[in-house]
């Protein structure tokens, strides 16, 4: 990494945000704390780390609020979020994603895994900010890498970084089929168990946002069998 970048770590365990801390700052990032969701929001503010690893059953405000409120605040909504829990249901894991979560972390875990799977958004997230200031077009969907702004049909569309990041990689290939494997590999850097669930929640999500305007037209299409495609959206 050129610079340190900044990590909070937020769970009411002080056992957990140690541990965390610890691996974090072993693997070169500066690390920041809080143990509610309303110190968290706080902290958030005033340092403007580059991600979250956010507890969802938090005192004060759980991680679904803190995230909505992250998402909702323009300065702040580019922030990485990785969700952490203990619960495994899959109506919990999508309603993060659907807030804009961009990846979970279910207790107990690998600190070296959570290590990676920080390298891999922020990776993500600063690769969207170095690519080139002009629009990627398809049909009625435009894109623009820099300045992070969709519009479909005209309308702007907010998506999370994960959402962008997975727009990003559909419209510079239009028509083209890419494989689950191969927007795993994309979108995530690397394969992990349960990925292929979280990637068809950020698919479900990206195309209820994308098809607002459209008319009924569906932009993603599923290639069963195979994966997924960006249509044409003229």
């Amino acid at each position: 990494m050129s610079r340190m970048e900044t990590v909070a770590v937020v769970d009411d365990d002080t056992e957990v945000v140690q541990l965390l801390r610890s691996f974090l700052e072993a693997g070169g990032y500066s690390v920041v704390t809080a143990h509610d969701g309303e110190t968290a929001l706080h902290v958030i503010r005033r340092e403007r780390p580059a991600l979250v690893i956010l507890d969802l059953m938090l005192p004060e405000r759980d991680g679904w609020e803190v995230t909505k409120i992250i998402r909702a605040n323009p300065s702040l909504k580019h922030t990485g979020i990785i969700m952490l829990t203990a619960r495994v249901e899959d109506v919990d894991r999508i309603v993060g994603l659907e807030l804009g979560a961009d990846d979970y972390v279910v207790k107990p875990f690998n600190p070296r895994e959570v290590v990676a799977r920080v390298r891999t958004v922020l990776r993500r997230l600063n690769q969207d900010g170095e690519a080139a200031d002009q629009f990627l077009t398809s049909g009625q969907i435009r894109l623009n890498p820099v300045t992070h702004t969709v519009l479909s049909f005209g309308e702007p569309v907010t998506l999370t970084p994960t959402e962008f990041k997975l727009l990003h990689t559909l419209i510079s290939s239009p028509n083209r089929v890419f494989t689950r494997s191969e927007l795993v590999e994309k979108i995530f850097g690397y394969d992990y168990e349960s990925a292929d669930r979280v990637l068809d929640s950020h698919i479900r999500n990206l195309r209820k946002k994308l098809n607002v305007s459209a008319e009924g037209k569906d932009f993603i299409q599923t290639v069963y069998g195979v994966g997924y495609r960006l249509a044409d959206g003229s």
